[in-house]
């Protein structure tokens, strides 16, 4: 069958009428437990003999006439019809990603389609998620935020497709408010063996953590990259290694197991070292959501600040004696300003040995600082001195939190 952009909508409309679209389901596997999460819905065009036509040779053509738009509602309205049958069924159902072209991005009452599509089989909106193509951000950068924000203030979950396939922009990506990053295989070309893909592939997963967003590895095929990727603490794996794209009733048929693939071996034995720093740094901020990196030796610091809700400015120039005074002044009690500033003077550690510093040092202080309200409200922080194992400078780690 030859597809051109003249013949391609009568195509696609005589192939839905015939049902010559099938959709397909690739599992997507939580990347230590190997329990199935997720899976993405793919469309498959059966050729008259009954053989799949590869998307290589219709998708080019639905987007150069934008008839993608109908094969996208397409797949989302077959994506419900399953998930409805198997929840009247009582099968156990888990979110299923669908592709959505850039060209959504301009239809007119895209949310309100969206939503009574997945309404009308009476879903929630928590079992659809949007995958929206990395290369939709640089066509339209103005739009794409404000598009994907109204998705996701509808409930549903919004996923960046092909991550890394193009020209990847982490400061756009900052300001996206997805909550799912889509890794494109193509960063896995050398099968995690080189060692530059490596390290991209480690700051690529430590940005997507520090921003909160869940990250799933495609076309994973192979051990090493399963292995490599678990060091990156990637949350979810899609790929051959576990599964293909499925037809309907296999991918049901899976679904009715939950767990058919689940890694029997010890949690704390398979996780990876990104994965207990975050769980450390998790229950850090827990109990203490603003963290303070004092530099003493350099007068630096670094401020990690997980929702404390103070009214503390950073210091402009990054100067450690700036933002402590600039706290003192205008936050702290004025009973308590004495105690804070020397709580908070850390010179005489150049006085102290370097074996002394490696073995810590702690200190407690209890004080009155503003909140949100401009109210005063008792604070607890606690400085904690430490060596590093290199070079001779100074180092405090500075933990405050809200007591009652």
């Amino acid at each position: 069958m030859e597809f051109t952009n003249e013949n391609i909508a009568q195509l696609l409309s005589n192939a839905i009428q015939n049902k010559r679209i099938k959709v397909f389901y690739q599992p997507k596997f939580e990347s230590l437990s190997c329990t199935l999460v997720g899976a993405e819905a793919l469309a498959r065009w059966l050729d008259d003999d009954g053989t799949i036509i590869q998307p290589s040779q219709f998708i080019p053509p639905l987007e150069e006439t934008e008839k993608i738009i109908d094969l996208d509602w397409y797949v989302l309205e077959e994506t419900c019809i399953l998930l409805h049958k198997n929840i009247e069924l009582g099968i156990p159902v888990v979110t299923i990603s669908v592709n959505f072209s850039r060209f959504h991005i301009r239809e007119p009452f895209f949310i309100e389609k969206l939503n009574s599509i997945v309404n009308k089989y009476g879903l929630s909106r928590s079992l659809i998620e949007v995958e929206i193509t990395e290369s939709a951000m640089n066509h339209h950068k103005n739009n794409i935020i404000e598009f994907i924000g109204d998705i996701r203030n509808e409930g549903y979950s919004v996923s960046i497709d092909d991550f890394g396939s193009g020209y990847s922009s982490l400061s756009f990506l900052k300001d996206v408010p997805a909550n799912i990053l889509k890794i494109d295989k193509s960063l896995l070309s050398s099968n995690c063996k080189n060692k530059k893909e490596r390290i991209v592939l480690e700051s690529v997963f430590n940005f997507a953590h520090r921003l909160k967003l869940t990250t799933v590895a495609e076309g994973v095929e192979t051990k090493e990259q399963l292995g490599f990727l678990r060091t990156c603490d990637c949350n979810i794996i899609q790929g051959f290694i576990f599964a293909k794209p499925l037809e309907e009733e296999i991918f049901t048929e899976l679904c009715m197991t939950v767990e058919t693939i689940r890694n029997t071996e010890d949690f704390i034995r398979v996780q990876s070292k990104a994965t207990t720093n975050n769980m450390i740094m998790d229950a850090i901020y827990s109990t203490f959501p603003l963290i303070i990196l004092v530099n003493v030796s350099r007068n630096s610091y670094f401020m990690y600040n997980n929702e404390l809700e103070l009214q503390t400015k950073t210091s402009p120039s990054g100067s450690y004696r700036e933002l402590i005074n600039n706290i003192a002044t205008k936050q702290i009690h004025p009973e308590d300003r004495n105690s804070f500033d020397e709580f908070t003077d850390f010179s005489y550690l150049e006085k102290k040995s370097s074996k002394k510093i490696k073995e810590g040092i702690q200190k407690t202080l209890i004080y009155r600082q503003l909140n949100k309200n401009n109210e005063y409200q008792k604070t607890e922080s606690i400085a904690y001195y430490a060596g590093i194992h290199y070079g001779s400078d100074r180092i405090v780690v500075f933990l405050s939190r809200f007591i009652q």
